[in-house]
């Protein structure tokens, strides 16, 4: 078994983990009111930190797999590491400007900014479960 199964193996750990723990993070800040400009601005940090922690473990874990040779399991990393940064890019931005329009009082914000983070919560949902199906068919290649 070659040495770089090692850090491949690391980093999906480090992935399942920061994905569960921001998962289950995230799932109590729902019951925040979100009416006040405090909770908009701290789901917002909340998930800006699960999106730079989850580009760099779904990076390391890409690299780790290419060094491997599993180039499927590199190219499902990488994707993972794109999606962090294309949520991150998207959400936290919207999150932002309901957070101010939650603010200014604005009617319906506080709608939208909990769909928002309801949808945010989906999405790394999605995530670990397409990593924990990653590693049931890569302990099942690894048997063979």
């Amino acid at each position: 078994m070659p040495s770089a199964i090692y850090p491949a193996l690391f980093f999906t750990v480090a992935m399942l983990v920061n994905t569960g723990y921001f998962l289950l993070g995230g799932l109590p800040l729902l019951i925040l009111r979100h009416d006040e400009p405090l909770d908009a601005r701290f789901v917002r940090g909340f998930f800006n930190v699960y999106y730079q922690a989850a580009f760099w473990v779904a990076l390391g874990a890409a690299v780790s797999y290419a060094l491997w040779g599993r180039w499927a399991f590199a190219v499902g990393a990488a994707v993972l590491a794109a999606t962090a940064t294309l949520l991150r890019r998207r959400l936290l931005p919207v999150m932002l400007h309901l957070g101010s329009r939650i603010e200014a009082g604005h009617a319906g914000a506080v709608q939208q900014f909990r769909r928002i983070h309801a949808t945010a919560l989906l999405l790394n949902l999605v995530q670990l479960v397409v990593a924990v199906w990653g590693l049931i068919v890569l302990s099942k290649d690894l048997s063979n």
